[in-house]
């Protein structure tokens, strides 16, 4: 069933509007005659069900366990009667990029719901909380400037980005109602996903795939590095590939970045029956997609 994204800088208010939104669907779902509607539950999924603490949010590899437990947890409940809410900062693109394929893989559609509340407000509730302990608490001053700092917020012209919904700090209540028909239908049909060659799930027919997935991904991360050792200083930059070309970001890019992509690519499709050509041109779009 369908998976809501929420995002949104720190101390946004992601968690009162996923509860409004919660509230919403839960009441739509009662009052729905339709049996595969009346069926649907709930769920929400962010730091606090995790039992993750704000403080994980301070060190690189605590940060990656926190979103491996997000992720996980997505993964599990995503079914056929559950909607799922994801109300974590999913502050990164390729993050919810990853999510994004998950939902299509279960051939379940998503969206993506943005809390625009300004910094500046957001910086006076961290504060208001970081001083009200009982009220959940906020984020270390250093944790909330970084997050904000690295926040890569949605972008309603991507695909794993839409369809997206922003709400403004003054309203009083997210458009649940577009929200519901863009994911349940107004007709009260439920919308299914056709899955595209980079998520849908097959059975690998040929006997070198996983050697080829890895064979060629690794070609490709070598000669990213390779172009960037032979153009040092240059900023930014184009690494060819036929008709496909890998766009460098503004700083240099290394090995382990490089790698830790590669190692989520092929965790995302291993199980995948893609043509040779198109493992070489999904991956360029991936890469592309972390580096933009």
């Amino acid at each position: 069933m369908p998976l809501i994204l929420v995002s949104g800088y720190p101390s946004s208010g992601k968690t009162y509007r996923s509860n409004q939104l919660v509230d919403f669907f839960e009441s739509k779902i009662k009052a729905a005659t339709e049996p595969h509607i009346r069926r649907l539950s709930v769920t929400r999924i962010n730091d606090q069900t995790l039992g993750l603490q704000r403080d994980v949010y301070r060190e690189a590899r605590s940060e990656k366990d926190a979103r491996a437990a997000e992720y996980s947890a997505v993964k599990r409940d995503l079914g056929r009667d559950t909607i799922v809410i994801a109300d974590g900062l999913n502050y990164i693109k390729g993050f919810r990029y990853q999510l994004y394929c998950e939902a299509k893989a279960v051939q379940t559609p998503s969206c993506v719901v943005h809390i625009g509340t300004p910094i500046d407000k957001c910086k006076d509730i961290n504060t208001d909380l970081l001083s009200n302990p009982d009220r959940g608490g906020g984020y270390p001053t250093d944790i909330f400037e970084n997050l904000v700092y690295r926040y890569e917020e949605p972008n309603g012209m991507t695909r794993w980005d839409s369809p997206l919904f922003t709400v403004p700090y003054d309203d009083s209540v997210p458009p649940c109602e577009a929200i519901w028909n863009a994911l349940i239908g107004s007709d009260g049909e439920l919308k299914k996903v056709k899955p595209n060659l980079a998520t849908v799930m097959k059975p690998v027919a040929e006997p070198d795939y996983l050697y080829e997935l890895d064979k060629i991904t690794q070609e490709i991360v070598t000669a990213v590095i390779t172009w960037q050792k032979d153009h040092v200083g240059e900023v930014s930059g184009q690494v060819a590939f036929g008709d496909k070309v890998v766009e460098l970001p503004a700083s240099p890019v290394t090995l382990p970045q490089l790698q830790r992509i590669r190692r989520q690519f092929i965790s995302l499709n291993r199980q995948h029956n893609l043509a040779k050509p198109r493992i070489h041109g999904s991956f360029i779009e991936y890469l592309n997609t972390n580096f933009g």
